[in-house]
């Protein structure tokens, strides 16, 4: 939790719904796919819980689920732009996209444990690494917060890699531990800009989803 209160721009990051591949444990990196009716039931409850926000403006990945959520976002906040970036896009996993994660784990020995023990920088086969992922999605979010005022609060619909990289840079957490900070699909985190200094208010808050559960 923060110790005070920031006086600079509140950022909320979202991780969207879920998809049938991470219903199926599958490695989905670049790959394309839309919210299954799972997540569109997670991002309608996300959507409700930040229905009285303020927001200036919503950022997003191009990618489909994560506009998906965005856009059910956007239905309570029809003034607000959703504006699409390239740099939350979600970690390039070259050859192992739409690898099941067990058989990953089976195939792939000696990457594994090399990923367990150096993940920052440690290249996809085909891809990017923890730490590329890092440097585009920090430029990204120095870049578009930097014009809004001091108590401005924007919303970044994004992903699991490109959310905990910029976890890790505002609680400077190194990469190696970014495990630390999992994030669950359609989870809520907030963090405060002041100049070049963050601070955390909530890391993967899901209440949303257990309140949506019980009705």
């Amino acid at each position: 939790m923060i110790n005070s209160k920031p006086s600079g721009s509140r950022i909320i990051l979202i991780r969207h719904g879920e998809t049938e591949w991470n219903r199926l444990h599958r490695f989905q990196g670049r790959s394309d796919l839309p919210l299954n009716p799972t997540g569109n039931n997670q991002a309608r409850a996300l959507a409700s819980a930040l229905k009285d926000e303020a927001i200036t403006a919503i950022y997003s990945s191009p990618l489909k689920r994560a506009i998906q959520t965005a856009l059910h976002i956007g239905r309570f906040h029809p003034l607000t732009p959703l504006i699409e970036e390239s740099g939350f896009m979600e970690m390039d996993l070259g050859d192992f996209e739409g690898m099941e994660a067990h058989r990953w784990a089976v195939e792939h020995r000696e990457f594994r444990k090399s990923w367990e023990e150096n993940p920052a920088t440690l290249t996809m086969p085909g891809g990017e690494s923890l730490e590329k992922v890092q440097q585009r999605a920090v430029e990204t979010l120095m870049r578009i917060s930097e014009p809004y005022p001091p108590g401005t609060t924007l919303l970044i619909c994004a992903h699991n890699f490109v959310i905990i990289s910029l976890l890790c840079f505002a609680s400077k957490t190194s990469l190696n531990q970014f495990r630390e900070l999992r994030q669950e699909t359609a989870a809520l985190n907030i963090i405060h800009r002041d100049g070049v200094d963050f601070q955390i208010e909530k890391i993967n808050d899901c209440r949303h989803l257990q309140e949506d559960h019980e009705r």
